[in-house]
């Protein structure tokens, strides 16, 4: 199994290499992400961001799999696997939507209310959803990588979890630090984000899905 640094270099050396497919994969992405934020209220934006832009991801995710296997990245692979693990995907959009909404209303109850408490409460219940969701890392990538059932892929991503802590959080923070960085200049989000994740999670999670694995 490889240190996570040197799959985040792996990662870097083929988004460069790889870079106008990954553009293309993004801004796929985009044309629903950017109307679904800027024309949609709220509720509505994130229920479509659920069905619509996660599946997305989990084809990007899908294309990159299949690169890793036969070389190159296509567009058209994105499409073919967000239609053959839409149904996957849309429900585990679903089930992460569900639980940014127990985290907003935690802190729309508890924030309202004055002491230590209610806020010990918000932070506690911050923590208990971001390790649940930090828990779901390998899901999407089992589902794509090793056709593995939803159910069965979140309970074995919870196992991995467990058994690989730290790399998961350092794989987590990553992809989120990556995030953050290209929000600096929406375009750059845009443009890269989502080929750019596609790549690093493949990899990150193959590693420890498939450690023995030189290909991943």
């Amino acid at each position: 199994m490889k240190k996570l640094s040197e799959v985040l270099v792996r990662s870097g050396v083929l988004v460069y290499r790889e870079i106008t497919a990954v553009v293309l994969l993004s801004l796929i992405s985009s044309i629903v992400l950017i109307p679904a934020v800027l024309m949609l209220p709220v509720p509505a934006a994130a229920f479509v961001l659920c069905l619509l832009y996660v599946p997305l991801a989990a084809g990007a995710l899908y294309a990159a799999h299949q690169a890793s296997r036969e070389g190159g990245i296509r567009a058209a692979s994105m499409l073919r696997g967000t239609v053959k693990h839409y149904g996957a995907s849309a429900l585990f959009g679903l089930l992460c939507g569900l639980f940014a909404l127990i985290l907003v209303s935690s802190w729309w109850y508890y924030g309202s209310r004055s002491g230590t408490l209610y806020f010990g409460l918000a932070v506690f219940q911050t923590y208990f959803v971001a390790m649940v969701l930090v828990s779901q890392f390998y899901t999407l990538p089992l589902v794509v990588q090793e056709g593995v059932g939803i159910g069965a892929a979140m309970g074995q991503s919870v196992k991995l979890f467990f058994k690989h802590p730290g790399y998961t959080v350092g794989a987590c923070l990553q992809a989120a630090a990556i995030g953050v960085l290209l929000l600096v200049t929406v375009v750059g989000y845009a443009a890269l984000y989502v080929g750019a994740l596609a790549m690093y999670w493949n990899a990150a999670a193959a590693n420890v899905i498939r450690p023995a694995d030189d290909k991943a």
